[in-house]
């Protein structure tokens, strides 16, 4: 055997053998997010949701021929430790964009991250404006604003007569960020807020906002702040002996919150973000429905309705990001999103817009403990 064909021959192994490496290849996408805490319900719903979709592009054999690989960290819902999680999985995990993160002042604390590394954050589990406007080229939304919902919410409201609203906030940026809709939809109604009470986020005095609901007695309560907060402080005010309608933001829209409320959990309004979870005319729900099933998993939630949406957005990215995608390459991919359905609902980024979807809707959660709209 010539050293010539011999060297050919070793030189056409390895070359085969990085084919199939590459074949084989993991797209690491990393996720730093609540799983213990205040809103582990939702998380494990958005992530469940997200899994769905993820696990059947895997079934398929992937993305151009590479196998998506989800790595979900706890963060413990504490922004200080998100971004330490958060750089370990850019540093050491090697993650090509963060993904699913849950919290404003979380998803804040990750921004000088995504800066530093250049890599994507993408369908973060918040509707933060400040992450919509200005638009940051690095971060891509795939839900609507939580001021819009509150607006909404308000805007409900007074077209059923209730005019005697209060405003419970959690005291962080999230809240600062939310009150502002809320704030705008009474302006446009003409209505002042019957009181504004801010809640501590870690500690809230669930006592002294049952004090204050007691003395205004309001018609209906916007309740914005975590799932485990609206759960305690609705059962708080309930035995404070006040019927005030309760309403909450989509960040409470999974089936976690309303076992957190329990006896509580009738009538309370939950602004949504997604269509109806049990509607299968919404191609969306019925993909993601069929996915479940198969799976054997009871239901499909609001929240695993986001998590199933934010995968399929970063999913298409990496498609059109090509073999051995790159962040800089998914972040182009995903800038050239234009009307990209993603089943009824229509996804479009481009450098002067990251918010994807406007949609809005409400829901109640009715006597058999289930969102109905």
């Amino acid at each position: 055997m010539s050293q010539s064909f011999l060297a050919r021959l070793v030189g056409g192994a390895l070359m085969a053998a990085l084919c199939v490496s590459s074949a084989w290849a993991q797209i690491r996408i990393g996720q730093p997010s609540g799983f213990t805490g205040p809103v582990a319900p939702g998380v494990k719903e958005n992530t469940d949701g997200a899994k769905l979709y993820f696990d059947a592009v895997n079934a398929r054999g992937g993305v151009n021929g590479q196998k998506i690989e989800l790595i979900s960290v706890d963060d413990r819902f504490d922004p200080k430790v998100t971004v330490e999680v958060g750089r370990k999985l850019l540093t050491e995990d090697r993650v090509i964009a963060l993904f699913m993160n849950r919290g404003t002042p979380h998803s804040q604390a990750l921004i000088p991250l995504v800066e530093e590394f250049k890599v994507p954050l993408i369908a973060p589990s918040t509707g933060a404006m400040v992450l919509h406007d200005p638009v940051h080229p690095l971060i891509f939304n795939v839900r609507a604003t939580y001021q819009r919902e509150a607006e909404k919410a308000i805007q409900h409201l007074a077209t059923i007569g209730i005019t005697r609203i209060g405003i419970l906030q959690t005291d962080d940026s999230f809240g600062a960020d939310s009150v502002l809709g809320a704030l705008r939809g009474l302006e446009k109604e003409k209505l002042q807020p019957l009181f504004l009470e801010k809640l501590d986020r870690a500690k809230p005095d669930l006592a002294g906002l049952a004090a204050v609901v007691a003395k205004h007695q309001p018609q209906a309560v916007i309740f914005i702040a975590s799932a485990g907060t609206v759960a305690a402080g609705t059962k708080a005010i309930r035995e404070a002996g006040s019927r005030a309608q309760v309403v909450t933001l989509s960040n409470n829209a999974s089936g976690g919150f309303i076992k957190l409320l329990g006896e509580h959990a009738r009538g309370v309004i939950v602004t949504q973000v997604f269509p109806y979870e049990r509607s299968l005319s919404a191609p969306i729900v019925k993909e993601a429905a069929d996915l479940a099933r198969a799976k054997g998993l009871p239901e499909v939630t609001p929240a695993m309705l986001e998590g199933f949406a934010g995968a399929k957005v970063l999913v298409e990215g990496l498609r059109r990001a090509g073999p051995n995608p790159t962040p800089a390459r998914l972040v182009q991919a995903l800038e050239s999103l234009r009307k990209y359905d993603i089943g009824g609902l229509e996804i479009t980024y481009g450098p002067n817009n990251r918010s994807g979807l406007d949609y809005a809707d409400l829901s109640i959660i009715g006597p058999d403990g289930k969102f109905r709209r």
